[in-house]
């Protein structure tokens, strides 16, 4: 019986490989290793796009990010979500979520509410394209904490203007 000379290391490493291979997310989908990820967007606000900041509907274009961690509270603080375009937004207060919990970052202007989970952009122009767009959020430190690619074709089915990402 002849003995196999590859190490166990490298064993070990082609099985993780294989299994990543297996495992891997959606084209759309880049999986990053962070608790905090998109959970869905609702990138064509419902009504007759208007960015006007007294009477438009850029309020009802939004982004939801979730903590999916069981233990850690994460200060939303430096945080960036860009577009494809490079339109970004950056959180500059301080905004805890809890585990599991989650913010909608709203367009348009008003308040600012732990109670009611929304951080507005304080900008009316919409962010997000209604035909398709990639959504990239970034931490603090300058690493990419997850990004999604849609197009109203590809991902939304009943064309409610709303794709949602990690279950």
């Amino acid at each position: 019986m002849r003995r196999s000379t590859v190490p166990a290391a490298v064993l070990a490493a082609v099985s993780t490989v294989s299994l990543g291979v297996l495992t891997a997310a959606p084209a759309q989908a880049a999986e990053y290793h962070s608790a905090l990820k998109i959970r869905g967007v609702q990138y064509d606000a419902p009504g007759s796009d208007s960015n006007s900041c007294t009477s438009g509907n850029t309020d009802e274009e939004y982004l939801t990010l979730k903590n999916y961690s069981k233990t850690a509270t994460i200060n939303l603080k430096g945080y960036v979500v860009k577009d494809a375009a490079g339109n970004r937004f950056t959180f500059t207060a301080g905004h805890s979520l809890q585990p599991g919990d989650y913010v909608r970052l709203r367009g348009g202007h008003g308040t600012d509410s732990d109670a009611k989970n929304v951080v507005y952009r304080d900008n009316c122009n919409f962010l997000w394209n209604n035909d398709k767009d990639t959504i990239h959020l970034y931490k603090p430190s300058g690493p990419a904490s997850d990004s999604h690619a849609y197009s109203r074709s590809a991902h939304d089915g009943d064309r409610d203007g709303y794709i949602g990402f990690h279950g």
